[in-house]
């Protein structure tokens, strides 16, 4: 197929990659502001709508990808995106500046973090994904909500960074209803259009839509982490924007990865837990050596940036060569 022929498929993706970015964003502000006027708690609108809403590209895109049949586009939108989380943006927010470690996160997400990724293991290990197993991700999603909610009410700290708690607290009523209603439209629209550019791609190229799903859907998808991580990282914020990533994976895993189950359950390749889950646990484990060895000098130094973006270069190389 010639590039002409492709150029809707292309216009489509790309079309769709920006409009699911901006329109993410307009969305947990229009419903994070809606929530503050329904009376719901600053501390509840970050653990839910707030952290949730990091993962929002990635759940619509999985949820259309699901209904058109493309299942390994979404189990490999939602474990992509977590290996760009870890190696592609914390490695770019590394190199931005050194990020302090708080003590939070020796105690509460990591252990949280590398336990979900341990669970999402073993309910990929039989190469299936059904209603089952997405019913224990979902449980599973519950919990962790319920324990980051008790130990986030209980140290009184803030989920929501400082600038984005201004823009919800100074949104009227009437613009808080018209960014949700919009946003959610254009993220359902925009991750209509990026799913069906990235298929056609895969199919004229003979590529399966799970590698699509790992490659230019999951970095895609993961802009809005990778924009926030180095926003908060230039303002000073380092503990926020390490904390967008661990939160983001968190959800990816438990409220991403169920959709194919709950909409479409599926058959998994042998690839996705040889190569890409344990890509994705190894990038993980090596996230808490990291904090582990670094924890007493107080911040992940920078070089550590060039060791996560080595990383992914070789993870690319690894699915081109395996793809060709």
């Amino acid at each position: 197929m010639t590039l002409t022929a492709l150029t809707p498929a292309i216009a489509a993706l790309l079309a769709g990659l920006i409009i699911l970015v901006w329109s993410a964003d307009r969305f947990v502000l229009g419903a994070a502001a809606t929530a503050r006027f329904m009376g719901i708690s600053p501390l509840v609108i970050g653990l839910t709508i707030v952290s949730l809403g990091t993962s929002a590209p990635e759940m619509f895109v999985s949820t259309m990808a699901a209904l058109d049949g493309a299942g390994g586009l979404a189990v490999g939108n939602a474990i992509g995106s977590n290996i760009a989380n870890i190696a592609l943006v914390l490695g770019v927010t590394a190199l931005v500046a050194a990020i302090p470690i708080q003590k939070k996160l020796i105690k509460k997400e990591i252990p949280l973090l590398l336990l979900v990724t341990i669970i999402a293991g073993l309910v990929l290990a039989d190469l299936k994904l059904d209603l089952f197993d997405a019913v224990i991700l979902i449980v599973a999603l519950v919990v962790a909500v319920y324990l980051l909610f008790q130990q986030s009410s209980d140290s009184g700290e803030a989920i929501i960074d400082e600038d984005e708690q201004a823009e919800i607290d100074a949104m009227p009523a009437k613009k808080a209803i018209f960014w949700l209603v919009v946003g959610l439209v254009a993220l359902l629209v925009s991750s209509k259009m990026l799913v069906w550019g990235a298929t056609s791609i895969a199919q004229a190229f003979g590529i399966s839509d799970l590698v699509i799903g790992l490659t230019i859907v999951a970095i895609g998808t993961s802009l809005p982490e990778l924009a926030a991580s180095v926003s908060s990282a230039l303002k000073g914020h380092h503990d926020i924007a390490i904390g967008n990533i661990i939160g983001s994976n968190i959800f990816n895993l438990l409220a991403v990865l169920p959709i194919p189950g709950l909409i479409a359950p599926l058959m998994i390749e042998g690839a996705v837990i040889e190569r890409d889950y344990m890509t994705m646990l190894g990038l993980t484990i090596g996230l808490v050596v990291i904090i582990g060895l670094s924890f007493r000098r107080g911040v992940i130094p920078r070089f550590t940036g060039i060791i996560l973006l080595a990383a992914y270069v070789a993870y690319m190389g690894l699915l081109y060569t395996q793809s060709v």
